[in-house]
C-alpha cells in the first residue's frame, strides 16, 4: 500500500475536484455506449472527467499519460418502471410519454491506477497521508455528487416541455356564489355529458370540453362559457390528485400551471389532498383518439406475436422522450452503405466522434441483447443504446430539435443531411447518396421561350389527391358514420372508424409530373408579367431515393391535421420517363437577367447588399460561400433561380470559389492577424490527447481562458471532426483554411429504377404528436424497429407509410 500511496502522491497534481459547470461524463463512455452497468463498468478520468469503457481506458491512458481513474460499477437489484405522460400535443406515444426508470443498484466505487490497474478503495485511502486522502476523497465525492452530462442535457431539453404558470393564476378572482362541487357524480350543466368535464375556476360551472377532430370529446360548452364570460381558467375534473391536475387557460390557449390550485379548488369545496384520478388526462385522451384512427395496431403489428431479433444491424434505440423520430431516421440511414462506411469501426477511431459512435452502436451488435430483467422482455425489448450525446449534437442551437417535443421525421432527415453537408465538404460525403438535381422548365406562354434551371434536392414530395380515392363511395358515407358516432357517444359504446381513403400511388406520381401554371411570371422576353407553365423533371437520379407522402395539411380553421389514407406504394419503381431532356432542338431561351453595372475605379467601393436568404439557400446546397455571394451579386439579387443558373454556368471557372472582389478594389478583404495563445495553456490541452490545432481553436474561442477552453473542446468534439488527431497529438489533415472547397454539389447519376428497402410510418394526428416506427428490409426479411423493440415483421404496413426509401436496382 505504501507503493500505491507514492504513486498517488506523484500524480496528485492531475487529480481535479469538479467545480460548478464542469461536464462530468460518468454514465456513458465517450467512445461507445458502455456504462457503469456494462460488463467491466466505467472508468472516469479524474482530470478531464471523461468516461471510458474497459476497452478504451487503456488507449486514453496511453495517449494522455493520465493514471488515476474513478471506476464505477453497478449491478441491478430490481427495477420499477413508471410511465409519465406529458402535455399534449407535444408528447404522445402509444406506450407512454416519457419513460422514467427508477432502478436500484448495488454500486461499487474505487480508484484505479494505470497501467498496472492497482485498485484503491475508500478504506485504503484512510491509511494514506492526509494530503493524498483529502485530495482524492474530495475528487471522488465531487464526481459522484455532480450531475452527469446526460442528466444535465436531459433537464435542459425537458425545460421546454414544462407547463408555464398561468398569468391569471396568482390573482384569479373567484365568485362568492355559494357553489360547492361534490367529489364525484359530475355532469355537464348544459348537455348532461358525464365525461371530459371541466370546472371553471372563477364561477364553478361544470361544462364539457372541446369536440375533437373525429367527433368525440365534448360539445364545446366549456369553451362557449369562456367566450361569453371571459373567465379564463378551467380544471379537468377526474384528473385532480394531490400532485396536481390538468388546468387549461382559454385566454392563453394552452395547458398551464396553477400554483394556487389547492386554494382555488377549496373555494368550491374540493379538497385536493383527498381526490383520486378517475378520468384520463388530456394526453391519455389524445392517445385514445389516435388509436381510433386505426393506425396504431396495424403499423406496430400489435395483433401478432413478433419474433425478437438480435445481432449486428439489429440494435434497438431507447426513446429519450419523443425521440422516436430520430431513432427511426437514424436506423434507416445506417442501413445505407455510405453512412456505414463513413462511420467506420469505433475501435479504429482515434477521436470521440458521436456520429461514428452511434453508427458503431447500431451496427456492431454489442448492444443488441435481451433486456437484463426477463420481466421486461415480454415484447422483445433490448438493452439497446440511448443516443443522448448524439441528440444533443444534432439539436444544438436548433429551436425544435434541441427540445424533447415530438418532431417531423422528414424535417429531421433534412436537418441531419444539412449537418453532414456542412461538415463533409472536404472529404467523403455520405449525403451524396441521396442528392439529386431537379430540372425545372418554365415556358413563357406569350413568347414561347423557355428557361431551364436546376436545383439540388434530397426528397421527392408527393401530394395526396383525395379526389382520386378509389373507394369514394365509402367515403361519401361519412355523414352516416358521423351520425353513428354521435349515437355511440350518447350510449357510451365505441364509435365506428371512418373509412380510410385508398389513393393510387400512380395518381400521386402523375400529380408531381403534371405542368404547373404560373399566373404571375415575370418574363424577360416581354419585359413584363405574363402566364407561364412549369414542368419538373429529374436532371439526375440518386443512388437512394426518398419519397415523402404529404399526409399533413391544414383544415379550414388552420388547425393542422393528418389525412387518413392508404396508398399502394410499389416494391419496385421505374422513374426513367421522368428524366429531364434539357433544351429542345429549335427551342429559344429566355434572355438572361443582365448583371448590375460595374463601378468605375474612381467610385467609392462599398460592400454589396446581398439577399442573405438566397445566399443561405445556395450554401445549404453545398456550394462554397464566396461562390454563392458572387452568384447573388452578379444576378442583381433577382432570386434563387437566377443565382442557381449563374452557379451552374460558372462552376468550372478558375476563380469560382475565390472571394468576391468588388469592382474598383484591388484585392479581396484581408484577414485580421490571428490572436496569440499562451503556450502553457496549449501544452495543458495537448496533454489531454488533443492536437495543437484543436487546442488553439478552443483557446481562441474562449478568449484564452483555460478552464473555458477545456469545457469548450469537450462540448465541441464533433465540430473538431475535420481535424484528424494522430496518436502523436498532431493534426494529420492540416488546418481548415488549407483545404480547397469543392467546386459544387456532386451528384451520382444512373438508371431511374429502384426497389423499396425501408419506410418510416407515423401514428397520430399531426407531426407534433404521435409515434414513429420504421420497417427495414434486411436479407430479404422485413424488420420492424420500434424504439427498443426489434422484431421480424409479419405484415409490413407499406400502404400507411410516411417516408419511403428506395435504392437503385443494378442493371
Amino acid at each position: 500500500m505504501a507503493e500505491v500511496s507514492e504513486i498517488l502522491m506523484s500524480v496528485l497534481s492531475t487529480v481535479r475536484v469538479p467545480r460548478p459547470g464542469d461536464r462530468v461524463h460518468k454514465d456513458e463512455c465517450a467512445l461507445s455506449f458502455a456504462s457503469p452497468e456494462s460488463e467491466g463498468g466505467l472508468y472516469v478520468c479524474m482530470n478531464s472527467f471523461l468516461g471510458f469503457g474497459s476497452q478504451f481506458v487503456e488507449r486514453h491512458h496511453a495517449r494522455t499519460g493520465q493514471r488515476a481513474y474513478l471506476h464505477i460499477t453497478r449491478t441491478r437489484k430490481s427495477q420499477v418502471t413508471f410511465l409519465y405522460y406529458a402535455q399534449p400535443p407535444t408528447m404522445i406515444r402509444i406506450e407512454g410519454g416519457f419513460d422514467v426508470e427508477q432502478e436500484q443498484y448495488e454500486e461499487e466505487v474505487k480508484v484505479v491506477l494505470f497501467p498496472d490497474r492497482q485498485e484503491v478503495t475508500s478504506e485504503d485511502l484512510a491509511t494514506m497521508p492526509d494530503v493524498v486522502r483529502e485530495r482524492v476523497s474530495l475528487s471522488m465525492t465531487g464526481l459522484l455528487a455532480a450531475d452527469s452530462v446526460s442528466q444535465t442535457l436531459q433537464v435542459q431539453q425537458w425545460d421546454g416541455e414544462v407547463r408555464q404558470e398561468s398569468k391569471h393564476a396568482p390573482d384569479l378572482k373567484q365568485l362568492d356564489n355559494g357553489v360547492k362541487i361534490p367529489p364525484s357524480g359530475w355532469k355537464c350543466e348544459v348537455c348532461e355529458l358525464q365525461e371530459n368535464l371541466w370546472m371553471n375556476l372563477t364561477d364553478g360551472k361544470v361544462l364539457c370540453g372541446r369536440r375533437y377532430f373525429d367527433g368525440s370529446g365534448g360539445n364545446n360548452h366549456a369553451l362557449q362559457h369562456f367566450q361569453q364570460t371571459g373567465y379564463p381558467l378551467a380544471v379537468k375534473l377526474g384528473t385532480i390528485t394531490p400532485d396536481g391536475a390538468d388546468v387549461y387557460s382559454y385566454d392563453e390557449d394552452d395547458m398551464v400551471l396553477d400554483s394556487k390550485l389547492a386554494e382555488h379548488l377549496s373555494h368550491f369545496g374540493i379538497d385536493m389532498m383527498t381526490m383520486e384520478k378517475t378520468e384520463r388526462t388530456m394526453t391519455e385522451l389524445e392517445i385514445a383518439v389516435n388509436q381510433r384512427v386505426g393506425e396504431w395496431e396495424v403499423i406496430q403489428e400489435s395483433g401478432t406475436t413478433l419474433r425478437p431479433l438480435w445481432g449486428p444491424g439489429l440494435t434497438g434505440m431507447k426513446n429519450l422522450g419523443n425521440s422516436c423520430y430520430l431513432n427511426s431516421v437514424m436506423q434507416v440511414l445506417f442501413t445505407v452503405p455510405d453512412f456505414q462506411e463513413r462511420s467506420v469501426s469505433i475501435s479504429a477511431c482515434v477521436r470521440p466522434c458521436r456520429v461514428a459512435k452511434l453508427g458503431h452502436g447500431l451496427l456492431s451488435g454489442e448492444y443488441s441483447k435481451p433486456a437484463p430483467d426477463p420481466a421486461d422482455d415480454l415484447s422483445g425489448d433490448q438493452v439497446g443504446i440511448a443516443p443522448r450525446m448524439f441528440k444533443a449534437l444534432v439539436g444544438r442551437g436548433h429551436p425544435e430539435f434541441s427540445t424533447n417535443r415530438q418532431q417531423d421525421a422528414q424535417e429531421f432527415l433534412l436537418h441531419f443531411i444539412n449537418m453532414v453537408e456542412r461538415n463533409c465538404r472536404s472529404g467523403p460525403n455520405p449525403s451524396e447518396a441521396f442528392r439529386f438535381l431537379v430540372e425545372e422548365r418554365i415556358v413563357c406562354q406569350q413568347s414561347q421561350k423557355a428557361k431551364y434551371t436546376q436545383r439540388v434536392d434530397y426528397i421527392v414530395q408527393l401530394p395526396v389527391l383525395m379526389d382520386q380515392a378509389t373507394n369514394d363511395g365509402q367515403i361519401e358515407c361519412s355523414e352516416k358514420c358521423k351520425r353513428l358516432r354521435e349515437e355511440a357517444e350518447s350510449t357510451g359504446t365505441p364509435p365506428p372508424a371512418a373509412p380510410r381513403a385508398q389513393i393510387p400511388f400512380s395518381a400521386c406520381l402523375d400529380a408531381l409530373s403534371e405542368p404547373e401554371t404560373l399566373t404571375d411570371f415575370w418574363s424577360s422576353a416581354v419585359q413584363g408579367k405574363t402566364t407561364a407553365t412549369k414542368t419538373t423533371r429529374f436532371a439526375s437520379f440518386p443512388d437512394y431515393l426518398v419519397i415523402q407522402i404529404k399526409k399533413f395539411t391544414f383544415g379550414l380553421d388552420w388547425v393542422p391535421k393528418k389525412l387518413d389514407v392508404s396508398i399502394d406504394v410499389p416494391d419496385t419503381l421505374d422513374l426513367s420517363a421522368l428524366r429531364g431532356t434539357g433544351q429542345q432542338p429549335g427551342e429559344e431561351l429566355l434572355p438572361e437577367v443582365a448583371p448590375p453595372p460595374l463601378m468605375t475605379p474612381d467610385v467609392e467601393v462599398k460592400a454589396p447588399v446581398l439577399d442573405d436568404s438566397t445566399v443561405s439557400q445556395l450554401c445549404e446546397m453545398g456550394f462554397p460561400l464566396e461562390a454563392c455571394r458572387k452568384a447573388v451579386y452578379f444576378t442583381g439579387n433577382t432570386g434563387i433561380d437566377a443565382a442557381m443558373n449563374w452557379v451552374m454556368g460558372h462552376m468550372d471557372d478558375a476563380d469560382f470559389s475565390a472571394p468576391l472582389v468588388l469592382p474598383g478594389s484591388s484585392s479581396a478583404p484581408g484577414s485580421t492577424p490571428t490572436e496569440s495563445v499562451p503556450e502553457e495553456h496549449l501544452a495543458t490541452i495537448v496533454s489531454m490527447g488533443f492536437s495543437r490545432d484543436q487546442a488553439t481553436r478552443a483557446l481562441r474561442a474562449t478568449s484564452n481562458v483555460l478552464e473555458r477552453a477545456v469545457d469548450w473542446i469537450f462540448s465541441h468534439l464533433d465540430d473538431l471532426e475535420s481535424m484528424e488527431v494522430s496518436e502523436g497529438g498532431r493534426s494529420e489533415a492540416g488546418s481548415e483554411g488549407s483545404r480547397d472547397p469543392p467546386p459544387g454539389p456532386r451528384v451520382r447519376d444512373g438508371p431511374g429504377k429502384y426497389e423499396l428497402f425501408a419506410f418510416i410510418s407515423h401514428m397520430g394526428t399531426s407531426t407534433m404528436c404521435g409515434h414513429y416506427v420504421c420497417h427495414i428490409k434486411k436479407d430479404q426479411q422485413w424488420v420492424i424497429f420500434n424504439d427498443q423493440k426489434v422484431c421480424a415483421s409479419e405484415k409490413p404496413p407499406k400502404d400507411l407509410g410516411y417516408l419511403y426509401f428506395y435504392r437503385r436496382v443494378a442493371e
